[in-house]
């Protein structure tokens, strides 16, 4: 190798200097040549739609305001999908290598319904890697400090100046501009059944468990009698007693004195529901304090009832059904624009807020009910407790 490489460093006797400089400079041009119209053939709209796995993405790309407009501008594949700069457009190609590799070998994507089934993961990638650009394709035309806000509509002009101030990426309220949106609930599901699987063993010995969804209460340990209140979900239990597929629990909670004592909540003055009891499930009630509200002079007292409800669904920490409403926030409320953070509305504040979205998200009851409890519980006034 020493021998080698001294033979590489020593001055050459045979050819001049300016003929190597020159072979030198050839060489560079030539790759210089090769690599400027590698990036120029693989990146047309022709090379990018040529695999057949990308023929409805390109039907979809079809059908939006970035293929066809009154303008005339079109913005093919790769200023979406691959940066300007250099660097960037290298390691965007690299990247590429696994679309062939899935393309060829694995064939993924390689049928309609294959392709709908990975839909929101390759559009998370997409998302996420935008996100982690501050969304550079997209500024590369839409620039905020070009923006005429007197030809905009109102909302989009104060929508607009509000994502100026704060900078923020292109990508959180324009999902879905050029492609189809995907089914977001199969993620989060997904995370449900996952939950309701673990369940099944943390129910068995715990003695601090916490609600997946809602459940039946029961003044006794039977399933068929008469419901006598409900447990909502994410909420708190203590297991008393156990008996074949029963769970004996205390339950404590917040009443409003002056009401008809039926609704419990987590937190004296906020509308965070945890149970609803009646009958003889009521019956069992025992005050553990009372105090005012000093905000509406309202007197509030916390007690505890006991009940019986069936084991399933049950698990002993609260942190991954936090886990499962956020990535059912994310997908829902996300889907179309920047949701808000959890904390900018009040616990009461987000029964509306909630509400106010209601048409434009997709939510089974339980599932409303578990993502409005993750809000609350991380709202404005709770601090973010999440604990509860």
């Amino acid at each position: 190798m020493k021998k080698l490489w001294q033979k590489l460093i020593k001055p050459s006797s045979k050819y001049p200097i300016l003929a190597l400089v020159l072979v030198g400079i050839g060489i560079t041009l030539a790759g210089t040549f090769v690599v400027h119209k590698g990036f120029e053939v693989t990146s047309t709209i022709e090379f990018c739609t040529s695999c057949h796995t990308m023929e409805q993405n390109y039907e979809e790309y079809k059908e939006t305001v970035h293929f066809k407009n009154a303008s005339g501008v079109q913005a093919i594949c790769v200023d979406c999908h691959q940066p300007k700069d250099f660097p960037g457009k290298v390691f965007r190609k690299l990247e590429a290598a696994k679309d062939l590799y899935h393309h060829f070998v694995t064939g993924k994507i390689d049928t309609p319904e294959k392709f709908e089934d990975n839909r929101l993961h390759m559009a998370q990638t997409v998302w996420d890697r935008m996100s982690s650009q501050k969304s550079k394709t997209c500024k590369s035309c839409h620039s905020y400090d070009d923006m005429d806000h007197s030809k905009q509509s109102a909302k989009a002009a104060m929508e607009m100046k509000k994502a100026a101030a704060a900078d923020m990426n292109c990508i959180e309220c324009h999902k879905g501009i050029a492609h189809e949106l995907p089914n977001m609930a199969g993620g989060f599901q997904k995370d449900f059944e996952e939950l309701q699987s673990t369940a099944k063993s943390q129910g068995a010995t715990s003695e601090t468990l916490y609600s997946l969804g809602e459940k039946d209460m029961y003044a006794t340990a039977d399933a068929n009698a008469k419901a006598e209140g409900k447990l909502l979900p994410a909420s708190e239990v203590i297991v008393l007693e156990r008996k074949d597929n029963m769970l004996k629990i205390k339950v404590d909670g917040w009443l409003e004195k002056a009401g008809k004592g039926r609704v419990m909540t987590e937190y004296m003055g906020k509308r965070v529901f945890k149970a609803t009891i009646r009958g003889d499930v009521k019956a069992t009630e025992q005050l553990i304090e009372e105090q005012t509200d000093s905000a509406t002079d309202i007197v509030w007292q916390h007690v505890s009832v006991e009940a019986w409800i069936t084991a399933e669904d049950m698990i002993d920490n609260i942190k991954p059904i936090w886990n499962y409403a956020e990535d059912m926030y994310g997908a829902t409320c996300n889907a179309c624009h920047a949701a808000p953070d959890p904390a900018h509305f009040t616990a009461n504040g987000w029964i509306s807020g909630l509400n106010a979205m209601s048409a434009y998200y997709r939510l089974s009851k339980t599932e409303e009910r578990t993502l409005l409890k993750y809000l609350q519980n991380h709202g404005k006034d709770t601090g973010g407790a999440g604990a509860h």
